[in-house]
């Protein structure tokens, strides 16, 4: 696929999923799978080269994700349901006792596309760097991908990791941020300023790249220079600037939503905003 509309259109519905997944279960984390939708939707449809009737968990043979941030479980379950690893029907168990489809990604029901449980934020970029260099002893040439949070990046472990990285010269892999300067008891400035990151991870020995992770033109623009970039003997992060949130007015820009669901009526209220793209579940 390479219209742009079209990416947008499942965006949408993605994130109509979320929404309505985060309602239904009475609980859930709707403002970051919000501000990470159009990320995941460019990776998964795009840019990632997996299939779900090839995938398996060493992840020989194809590119592999980790999400570090677990909270957006509502996110990467609508995105692997929408590409075809589990049915769509599937999103209505969403944090139902015994579903697949818990608060945060495991692996105990073995629920494809999954490649490692997370929700303890900071492990996801250590894991990913591990698996970046067993595809490397391995021999196999395909990539690896981590999203992580902002306030995500106030954990030590990122760091630690992010110095790691350097050191072992993985450059088979291909980190994300989704900047939306909000957490969960404000806004990342306020709770524990980050600074500027493009420095930050510039001074760690990356190649740094910013982008408008609400704009597919930018998403697409910067995967090419980060996949550009690899083999040169260093880490690549892109920091994608987005809103949390986004796409739902009265969500949009806040902390208010990080970890609440909405009520019956304020998701039809942000339903109304969301074109219906694929077909609801």
């Amino acid at each position: 696929m390479n219209d742009i509309h079209t990416y947008q259109k499942i965006a949408s519905q993605v994130r109509r999923d979320i929404l309505r997944m985060v309602t239904g279960a009475g609980s859930g984390h709707p403002g970051g799978s919000m501000s990470s939708a159009d990320i995941l939707t460019a990776l998964y449809f795009k840019e990632l080269n997996v299939a779900p009737e090839s995938w398996n968990r060493a992840g020989t043979g194809h590119d592999m994700f980790f999400l570090s941030i677990g909270h957006v479980s509502p996110l990467f379950y609508s995105v692997l349901a929408r590409r075809g690893f589990f049915p769509v029907s599937e999103l209505g168990t969403f944090r139902v006792y015994g579903s697949r489809l818990q608060g945060h990604p495991s692996i105990e029901a073995g629920l494809p596309g999954v490649h490692q449980a997370s929700g303890s934020l900071g492990q996801g970029l250590s894991v990913a760097i591990g698996a970046a260099l067993s595809k490397r002893l391995a021999g196999d040439k395909s990539r690896v991908f981590v999203l992580i949070g902002d306030g995500e990046s106030q954990e030590g472990q990122i760091w630690e990791a992010a110095a790691a990285a350097v050191h072992h010269k993985v450059d088979n892999l291909i980190a994300m941020t989704d900047w939306n300067h909000q957490q969960i008891d404000g806004t990342t400035e306020e709770v524990q300023s980050l600074g500027d990151l493009t420095l930050k991870w510039n001074a760690f020995g990356w190649e740094c790249i910013v982008a408008n992770g609400h704009d597919f033109n930018s998403i697409f623009e910067a995967f090419g220079r980060a996949d550009s970039l690899l083999g040169g003997g260093r880490p690549v992060m892109i920091l994608f600037e987005t809103e949390m949130g986004h796409g739902v007015d009265f969500m949009a820009g806040t902390c208010e939503w990080h970890g609440k669901s909405p009520s019956k009526e304020q998701c039809e209220r942000g339903l109304a905003q969301l074109e219906e793209t694929l077909g609801d579940y």
